[in-house]
């Protein structure tokens, strides 16, 4: 006789079960009250309709979170992909458009197909190119571009949010003079209930109540018929399948842009991925996140939204109302299905001020300064790369800036590789007493051998650095027919050192060889011959053994298990 069995949900959405199903679902009633501002923030900074926004809350949103294996990363329009949009568009099309919305969503499918060719091809490690200093600065950079436009918004100034941050930072400047009153007292009140209240209560979803609140006071008031500027009539109706009908000229126009917001979604959306799977204790696949991002963003184009990103604001919320699943993500996608339904007519006169202080006060934190100060205690030359990037980002563009962010990223890397540690050892192998003080002084042993140690794949960059490093190893003792000249470097009771007749190359760390590096291990191993130095190798990886022989430059070489193995049989003979 068989007990009861428990009730299972089906695991389409991991992590879900009978006890958290409601606490999940609350969870997606407090992401909906985020998320549908936000969303119509980012859309007007993208250039796009509000129901651009509203849309890729729907069907994007569904179709990530059934693919991918983050339990807790939200996907949707941010502000990096609303201000990549809006600089990557803006030459092409008039913003708001209608040839502008359909170059997004022409945008938005290209990026998705990127995604996905990343997740065959499991090309996700490129996203490690952005290190954090230069996703802190182009992510920062983008952020104060969108805070101006923001700004002008709150004070109820108009200028081009598409143009250059210059002119944006001057049409600010100049048009204080003509700034509206009311929309100033609007903004500032709403700055005032968000800050305020998210430092008494985190759980409450103020930007819904900044929202609420000013709506209800600019309609009982008619202020705008003070000048205040509202959001303006939102089309009804759910979204629906369509295809961007443009030119193949105007495709390959797009693919920079698209790659620019693949990139910076792969970076930080893989990242934290990672970080709150550790965190939380449950496995993630970055291969499978992509394709579900590349799958979010196809659906996006094809059902009127635009590029969807990794938002890390809404995924702490989530994390920090309790979420542990994907479900959240569907509440809030049935919950702005509704309201594209049956209440957009509640959001036509949105006061465009609290839109810009929701959307100020949610970008705050991309800005980085804490980041900043950190990288300058840290490393000055990180927060040079940070602070690169932050300004071509801003004065450069998107574009440009992503493309100087990989320019810096390979400096940095060529940068760290050419210059790899080279060990002396002594002759135990034992980690942490194997390394003498000093790495460019030799053993004080009389035996006649060296053990260098050389800490890096041996390749084009470093290959001048191994050449002068071993025969500096190699040379490090005078020969036996020069007395030296000074005092003495140990003690009188210490034995003389020997010239240099073995040299133990340990090639534990060296991972990969290119021709190079190569050609410069063969003029190494000349060298070491003309003066009268036979070398050897220690601790040999077997597939580095398979391309020393292919650059023949094992022959005529004693290979050694260890570096002990090395030095007992070179100082018996």
């Amino acid at each position: 006789m068989t007990g009861r069995q428990p009730l299972r949900i089906p695991r389409i959405l991991p992590g879900l079960t009978p006890r958290n199903a409601a606490r999940e679902t609350l969870a997606g009633v407090t992401l909906l009250a985020i998320a549908v501002p936000l969303n119509i923030g980012y859309a007007q900074i993208a250039g796009l309709p509000p129901t651009a926004g509203l849309y890729a809350l729907i069907v994007p949103a569904i179709v990530y979170a059934l693919i991918v294996s983050s339990r807790q990363l939200v996907a949707s329009p941010d502000a990096a992909a609303a201000a990549l949009v809006a600089s990557s568009l803006g030459g092409l099309a008039v913003a708001g458009s209608q040839d502008y919305l359909v170059l997004a969503f022409a945008q938005a499918i290209i990026a998705g197909v990127i995604f996905v060719l990343c997740a065959v091809f499991k090309l996700g490690f490129l996203a490690s190119f952005l290190s954090k200093p230069i996703l802190v600065g182009f992510v920062g950079g983008l952020a104060l571009d969108i805070l101006v436009s923001q700004i002008a918004k709150m004070l109820g100034v108009k200028i081009d949010s598409g143009g250059e941050f210059v002119d944006k930072v001057a049409g600010v400047v100049t048009g204080i003079p003509t700034a509206n009153l009311w929309s100033i007292v609007i903004a500032a009140g709403s700055v005032v209930v968000l800050v305020v209240g998210r430092r008494i209560a985190r759980v409450v979803p103020w930007a819904l109540v900044v929202l609420i609140v000013s709506t209800v006071v600019v309609v009982a008031t008619g202020l705008e018929a003070f000048g205040v500027s509202v959001l303006g009539t939102v089309e009804a109706g759910p979204p629906t399948l369509t295809w961007p009908v443009i030119d193949w000229v105007t495709w390959l126009q797009l693919v920079p842009s698209a790659i620019a917001l693949a990139l910076v979604t792969m970076a930080e959306g893989l990242l934290v991925a990672r970080s709150y799977g550790e965190k939380r204790g449950y496995p993630t696949s970055p291969n499978r996140d992509l394709l579900a991002f590349g799958a979010g963003n196809i659906a996006a184009g094809a059902t009127g939204g635009f590029t969807v990103g990794s938002s890390t604001s809404r995924t702490a919320a989530m994390d920090q109302a309790g979420s542990r699943t994907q479900l959240p993500s569907l509440v809030a996608a049935v919950g702005t299905l509704a309201l594209v339904l049956f209440g957009t007519a509640l959001l036509e006169h949105i006061p465009s001020p609290a839109i810009g202080a929701i959307v100020a006060i949610a970008i705050l934190p991309l800005l980085g300064v804490r980041d900043f100060i950190a990288l300058w205690r840290q490393d000055r030359f990180e927060f040079a790369v940070g602070a690169v990037c932050f300004l071509g980002a801003l004065l450069l563009g998107p574009i440009a800036g992503i493309v100087l962010a990989f320019v810096l990223a390979l400096i940095n890397l060529a940068k760290r590789a050419a210059n790899p540690a080279v060990d002396i050892l002594s002759d135990d192998d034992t980690p942490g007493d194997s390394v003498l003080p000093d790495a460019g002084r030799a053993p004080t042993s009389a035996s006649g051998v060296v053990v260098v140690r050389f800490a890096a794949p041996l390749f084009f960059a470093n290959a001048t650095v191994f050449e002068e490093a071993i025969r500096k190893a190699a040379g490090s003792r005078p020969p036996a027919s020069e007395p030296e000249v000074g005092p003495p470097a140990t003690p009188a009771d210490a034995p003389a050192p020997a010239p240099v007749r073995d040299l133990v190359l340990d090639l534990e760390a060296v991972t990969d060889i290119d021709v190079t590096g190569a050609e410069s291990f063969h003029s190494t191993r000349d060298w070491l011959t003309t003066h009268g130095v036979a070398l050897h190798y220690s601790r040999l990886r077997p597939d580095l053994r398979a391309k020393l022989a292919h650059y023949d430059l094992l022959d005529g070489v004693d290979v050694y298990a260890t570096n002990r193995d090395a030095v007992a049989a070179l100082t018996s003979r």
